[in-house]
C-alpha cells in the first residue's frame, strides 16, 4: 500500500502496488489530471514534480529521459504516466490547464538567436484604448485589460498558438513556432482570430455593460520567416522572435482602421490557404507604412463552411460557465433515459461530474493538436471498457450529451453550432467505440 500527496490541492490517496502509474492513480481517485495523448508519453502534459519520495518511484525509462534532455527538466520533474508507484511520494502537478498546453512550445526553441523558422504572426490591437483610459480610474482600467486579454487569449491558445508579448492594448501571437504545416499553421490563426471577434462581442455584451462601454479590435495576420530563440543576458534570456514579419504583421493591423475591417491577412497567409476555404469581404492593394512597394490585403469574414473547431471553442466558455450544473443535468437525463448504468458510478459523483467537464474542455483545445487527440480517445475507449460500459450505452449517452449542450446553450445553439457539436460528439465516439473493440 502506497499513499500519494499531492501538494497544491491538500489530498492525499492510497493504492495498492507497483502496476499503477501516478497518472493512474489520479485518474482513479477523480483527480483532474491532464493527459493529452492518453498516457503514451507523447505529450508532456502530464509532468510532475516529485517533492519527496523519488527512491519509491520507477526509474526514468529512456523516453522519458530523452524528454528531459530535450526540454531541459531538472531531475525532478517526471512524465506521470512512465513514473510507477513503488512507495510512498509527494507530488506537484505541473500543467493545472488546458490553455497552458500551447505554451509548451516555447521549451523547444533553442537557446541563443538559434533557428530561423516560418511562423504566422498574429497582432491584435485595442482601437479606442486611449479615449478609454481617460474615461475609467485606474483600476478599472487594469480589471478591464486583464478581462480583454483572457477573452482573447483564450482562442490563441486553443488554436495551438502561443501569446509571444502584450505592449500596451496589444497583443502579438504566434503559430507554427514547433513545426506544423505552412496551410495549418495559418488555418489556426484565422481561426484564432476570428475566435477572437466572437469572444469579444460576447465581452461587450455580458461583462462590459457596467462600464457603459464597448471594446473594438484590429486584427493582422502575416506569414514569414524569423529567427526564435531565447536572447539576453547569460543570467535572464528570454523568449524572442526577430525578423520582419513580425512588424509587416503590425502594419497590416493598423491597416484595419483605415479600411475599417476587423481582420485583414497578407497575401503570404492567403497563398498558404486551401481554395474555397475562407470567405473574403474586401481585397486591396495598400501601401505600408516603412515597406515599399504595394502589398495585397484580404478582409476575412469567416469560413465558408462550418468550421467544427471554431464553433466548438467559440460556445466552450458559455456551455461550461457553470461546470457543475451542466455537469449535474447531463447526468440526471442519464439515469432517467438508462437507470442500470447508475451502478457504474460507485465513487462519488461530484468527482465524477468534475471529470467530464475536464474531458470536454480537454477534447476542445486538443482539437487542433489531432495527433494527440486520437490517442487520448484511444485511452479514454479502453478504461471506460474496464469500468463497464458497453456499446449499446454509447448511443444514448451521445444523444443526452448533444441534448444537454442544446439545453445549456439556449439561444446560442444556432445551426452551425449544432452541427460542430453533433460532428464532435460522433467523432469522439467513435474513437471511443473503437478502442472499446480492441483487446483491453
Amino acid at each position: 500500500m502506497a499513499t500519494i500527496q499531492y501538494a497544491g490541492i491538500n489530498n492525499t490517496v492510497t493504492t495498492n502496488g507497483s502496476a499503477m502509474s501516478l497518472l493512474d492513480v489520479s485518474i482513479e481517485n477523480q483527480i483532474p489530471h491532464i493527459h493529452e495523448c492518453g498516457g503514451n508519453g507523447r505529450c508532456t502534459t502530464c509532468r510532475v514534480r516529485v517533492l519527496g519520495g523519488m527512491q519509491n518511484l520507477s526509474p526514468p525509462t529512456q523516453q522519458e529521459r530523452d524528454i528531459a534532455r530535450a526540454r531541459k527538466w531538472d531531475p525532478t520533474i517526471r512524465l506521470a504516466c512512465q513514473c510507477y508507484v513503488k512507495g510512498d511520494a509527494q507530488i506537484q502537478r505541473l500543467i493545472w490547464s488546458n490553455s497552458e498546453i500551447a505554451m509548451l512550445q516555447k521549451e523547444t526553441v533553442p537557446e541563443g538567436i538559434g533557428e530561423e523558422r516560418p511562423i504566422v504572426i498574429l497582432t491584435c490591437d485595442m482601437r479606442n484604448f486611449t479615449s478609454l483610459t481617460s474615461e475609467n480610474f485606474n483600476f478599472d482600467m487594469v480589471h478591464l485589460l486583464n478581462r480583454f486579454f483572457t477573452t482573447l487569449g483564450d482562442p490563441i491558445l486553443m488554436n495551438n498558438g502561443i501569446i509571444y508579448q502584450y505592449v500596451g492594448d496589444e497583443i502579438v501571437a504566434l503559430f507554427g513556432t514547433s513545426g506544423g504545416t505552412r496551410a495549418q499553421n495559418s488555418i489556426d490563426a484565422i481561426r484564432a482570430g476570428l475566435g477572437m471577434l466572437y469572444a469579444l462581442e460576447r465581452l461587450n455584451q455580458i461583462e462590459l455593460k457596467d462600464f457603459d462601454t464597448t471594446f473594438q479590435i484590429g486584427i493582422g495576420i502575416h506569414f514569414g520567416e524569423a529567427y526564435l530563440g531565447h536572447v539576453g543576458h547569460p543570467k535572464f534570456r528570454q523568449f524572442t522572435v526577430i525578423g520582419d514579419p513580425i512588424n509587416v504583421a503590425k502594419r497590416i493591423e493598423e491597416k484595419t482602421k483605415t479600411t475599417e475591417e476587423n481582420l485583414l491577412i497578407s497575401e503570404n497567409v492567403y497563398n498558404n490557404l486551401p481554395p474555397d476555404l475562407v470567405e473574403y469581404k474586401n481585397r486591396y492593394k495598400v501601401q505600408l507604412k516603412g515597406k515599399e512597394g504595394l502589398f495585397k490585403l484580404y478582409g476575412v469574414v469567416g469560413f465558408q463552411q462550418t468550421d467544427v473547431h471554431l464553433e466548438l471553442q467559440a460556445t466552450l466558455n458559455l456551455l461550461l460557465k457553470n461546470e457543475e450544473a451542466f455537469a449535474k443535468r447531463f447526468y440526471d437525463h442519464v439515469f432517467e433515459a438508462a437507470p442500470s448504468v447508475r451502478s457504474l458510478f460507485k465513487t462519488n459523483m461530484e468527482g465524477q461530474r468534475r471529470l467530464l467537464t475536464h474531458m470536454l474542455a480537454g477534447i476542445v483545445y486538443s482539437l487542433s493538436r489531432p495527433e494527440h487527440l486520437e490517442m487520448g480517445l484511444k485511452a479514454l475507449g479502453k478504461s471506460h471498457a474496464k469500468y463497464g460500459v458497453q456499446a449499446a450505452h454509447y448511443p444514448v449517452v451521445k444523444k443526452i450529451l448533444i441534448q444537454t449542450i442544446e439545453e445549456e446553450l439556449g439561444v446560442h445553439y444556432t445551426p452551425r453550432v449544432a452541427e460542430a457539436w453533433d460532428t464532435a460528439i460522433g467523432m469522439v465516439v467513435g474513437k471511443m467505440e473503437m478502442a472499446m473493440a480492441e483487446k483491453v
